[in-house]
């Protein structure tokens, strides 16, 4: 059997310089003169997991807001398209990102578009009413009348009693976006969508010192905002194993466990990112292999984690092949958990996933716009040089530490069971 080797292309250093304006905005700066364009990423320190458990959807819903126009500049998109650039935005349980790639030259479009909207954003209340249709018509196309769509709804608040990560977000119930007012929109703006509550990473071909003067021309005078304090539940240790049965007409029955795993900066992250690319990264996974292609009780496996900043979800999905019980396919998907807790991984098996690992680090930092979000990110999380540190983190896991999470992670009282069965 060939044995992989480790990898020997090595990843290049993001530089970056870093300052903070006088209202808290923090910029990072990536420059790269060998490309023609530039982006601008935009990070608002908040998420779902920010929300009133009773105003839930707020974030998500200011995703969508925030391309509804500002106080000088009517529609977004059309000055950014005129200027040859792009843009998107995400969120998740944590944070809310945006983002646009253009050309070097009309760098400035850029700042002119993203400080208008973190200054004035509008409140008219026809933009509202489109962005909460749009939203409400996201939440049943893909949550209520797509197969499976419902199954995190249910994962989350079945793993999480306490902490918010417990709603999806688009949000707990669709109702809190349906009644939401113009006076709740317009705190939950104020709260978080201000300079010292965001960093902005800039990367591409441009001048630290343009991008300070850009910066304090177009950000400085934004006023600085009252962020609210932090102060999340957290989730007690899961002591005992939790399960829920759905019917639905559904093309097959589908398995979902989910198990809790350690926060995005503990010591054991990176092992449990891992060991989740051994069971079920593609299709030499162990899990695909074993109970796919080797002993046919599945049509599809898969593994994944949120890693999410605070304690996140180690899940496997799985569809069992036909004939074949949910419950056979969940014990067949425990036995070969079962190998990974007590036998060692061969070395070579954990390099391979390693090599993988690396391989889409280096992939992900050919495009500018990656650089510029995981130096955002890394900021963020405290060390923006994470980006630069991850391939030594990988390479420092070792198969000891792959065994010592599969066990600490991967047992009964510490997962939550979603038996989602078809209709006959």
């Amino acid at each position: 059997m060939h044995k992989p080797l480790a990898m020997c292309v090595t990843l290049h250093m993001i530089q970056y310089d870093s300052f903070t304006l006088d209202n808290g905005l923090r910029v990072l700066v990536h420059e790269d003169p060998y490309i023609p364009t530039v982006a601008m990423n935009l990070l608002y320190d908040v998420g779902s997991r920010d929300e009133h458990p009773e105003k839930t959807g707020f974030a998500h819903l200011f995703e969508h807001l925030m391309f509804g126009g500002s106080a000088h500049i009517p529609q977004y998109d059309e000055p950014l398209q005129r200027a040859g650039g792009e843009n998107n935005a995400f969120t998740t349980t944590d944070i809310t990102n945006y983002y646009l790639v253009l050309p070097a030259a009309n760098i400035e479009v850029g700042f002119w578009l993203e400080s208008d909207r973190m200054l004035a954003l509008s409140f008219e209340p026809d933009v509202l009413e489109v962005q909460r249709k749009v939203v409400i018509e996201e939440y049943k196309q893909r949550y209520l009348n797509q197969p499976y769509g419902d199954a995190w709804l249910r994962l989350r608040p079945m793993a999480y009693k306490v902490h918010p990560y417990q709603w999806a977000t688009i949000g707990k119930d669709i109702s809190h976006i349906e009644n939401a007012t113009m006076d709740d929109v317009k705190a939950f703006f104020y709260a978080y969508y201000r300079p010292n509550n965001a960093i902005l990473a800039v990367a591409g071909n441009v001048k630290t010192e343009q991008i300070k003067r850009l910066a304090q021309k177009w950000f400085e005078p934004i006023p600085v905002g009252n962020v609210p304090a932090r102060k999340l539940p957290c989730e007690p240790q899961q002591t005992e194993a939790r399960i829920q049965h759905v019917e639905a007409n559904v093309p097959v029955s589908a398995l979902y466990k989910a198990w809790h795993m350690c926060e995005r900066l503990a010591p054991q992250f990176y092992a449990t990112d891992l060991l989740n690319d051994v069971l079920g990264r593609g299709k030499s996974s162990r899990l695909y292999r074993t109970l796919v292609e080797e002993r046919r009780l599945l049509t599809s496996v898969s593994a994944s984690i949120t890693g999410s900043i605070d304690s996140g979800l180690f899940v496997i999905s799985a569809k069992p092949a036909e004939n074949v019980s949910l419950e056979q396919a969940e014990q067949a998907i425990l036995e070969v958990i079962a190998e990974l807790q007590t036998e060692l991984l061969p070395e070579e098996e954990l390099q391979k996933v390693k090599n993988q690992a690396e391989t889409t680090l280096i992939f992900s930092e050919m495009e500018v716009l990656n650089r510029a979000m995981n130096l955002a990110y890394g900021a963020l999380l405290g060390n923006p040089n994470l980006v630069n540190e991850q391939a030594e983190h990988i390479q420092a896991v070792s198969v000891e530490d792959i065994r010592q999470v599969a066990q600490q992670i991967l047992h009964p009282n510490n997962c939550s069971t979603l038996y989602y069965h078809a209709k006959q």
